[in-house]
């Protein structure tokens, strides 16, 4: 039974909506561009990435993953990184993406836009030309930094705007609350962007609140220690927030002790709009399927509960309602074929 529910988690299409770019840089392309960049690492050979991957809190990985953006350099860089992550959406049936990227990282390395915005783009086109697959851009704030980099940020990204959907909030939560954001996201909305943020992943509900209430968010990024506020959830819930969930994730930053114990049944048992994402696949120890996987084995996911998250991630894209309908048609028809 278990098997074929990871075969079918692994047939359906899906859509990722909680993604960072700079997060799927494997240890063997990690090493590849430090050589063609001239970048000097402090890693020999790729198990000595992979042995600096075993991190077990958000700080931890932060400081390792901003380490890595070191060896982009190029725009041929980003390209690559970013095609590399569309191939094994490919693979995994992943039809649609919502990517995050962090200027921040990258601007403050001498690394402009007119540098990743192209790269990122150029490998983007050809996915939806060669492989079929459709994707958005979230750029995202760094909330380690302040609200004035944030704003220079989102002006030097102007240019670009027709390229980019929306804006996001990440990096290290635990005393950065979304309210020292409230005015650049208000300027995002301005500008008609989507507006998301990571909350209630290492932050209390009142991260959560704050994102919904101060700066307007459209979905809302991790969002597990939303169960310890019922008021929150019962809001969550009537109100349709999408949740991007990330087990693996979850599991490698300590959010929970084990996968046996993941909430995503909980969440949608109580009604909330939970779906399954990646987050930062290179580092969590993998991509789309192999986080169904790994719920499918600990947690008991049902088939009715795979064919909702599939269905949640999709209906909580930034996608037309045209182009939902579609996907959404043909998960129903897997489902009633599943049935036979």
């Amino acid at each position: 039974m278990t098997a074929s529910l990871k075969r079918l988690a692994a047939r359906l299409p899906k859509a990722e909506l909680h993604i960072h770019i700079e997060g799927s840089l494997e240890p063997a392309m990690m090493l590849e561009l430090a050589d063609r960049n001239g970048i000097t690492l402090p890693y020999p050979d790729i198990d000595a990435v992979s042995k600096a991957y075993n991190f077990n809190c958000l700080q931890d990985f932060l400081d390792i993953y901003y380490q890595g953006m070191s060896v982009l350099q190029t725009e041929q860089d980003f390209h690559d990184l970013t095609w590399a992550y569309l191939q094994r959406c490919h693979q995994q049936n992943v039809v649609h993406c919502e990517i995050f990227f962090d200027p921040q990282g990258h601007t403050e390395r001498g690394i402009g836009f007119e540098v990743f915005m192209p790269g990122i783009s150029r490998a983007l086109e050809k996915a939806q030309d060669e492989l079929g697959i459709s994707s958005r851009l979230i750029m995202c704030f760094l909330r380690h930094l302040d609200e004035a980099s944030a704003f220079e940020t989102l002006q030097a990204a102007e240019p670009y705007l027709d390229a980019i959907t929306g804006v996001g909030l990440d990096s290290s939560e635990l005393g950065h609350p979304p309210h020292l954001f409230r005015n650049v996201f208000e300027r995002a909305a301005q500008l008609g962007l989507k507006r998301v943020a990571h909350a209630g992943e290492e932050g209390p509900p009142a991260y959560v609140y704050e994102a919904l209430d101060l700066l307007g968010v459209d979905r809302i990024d991790h969002g597990n220690r939303s169960l310890e506020d019922d008021e929150l959830v019962k809001r969550l819930a009537s109100g349709r927030m999408p949740l991007t969930v990330c087990p693996q994730s979850n599991l490698r930053l300590a959010v929970i002790d084990d996968m046996a114990a993941h909430p995503i049944r909980k969440m949608l048992a109580l009604g909330l709009n939970a779906c399954i994402n990646s987050d930062d696949p290179a580092y969590f120890g993998g991509y789309m399927n192999e986080n169904f996987d790994a719920l499918i084995t600990s947690t008991g996911l049902t088939r009715d509960e795979i064919f909702q998250l599939v269905g949640n991630g999709f209906k909580s894209s930034f996608l037309p309602p045209a182009e939902i309908a579609a996907h959404m048609s043909r998960i129903n028809e897997m489902r009633e074929a599943s049935k036979e």
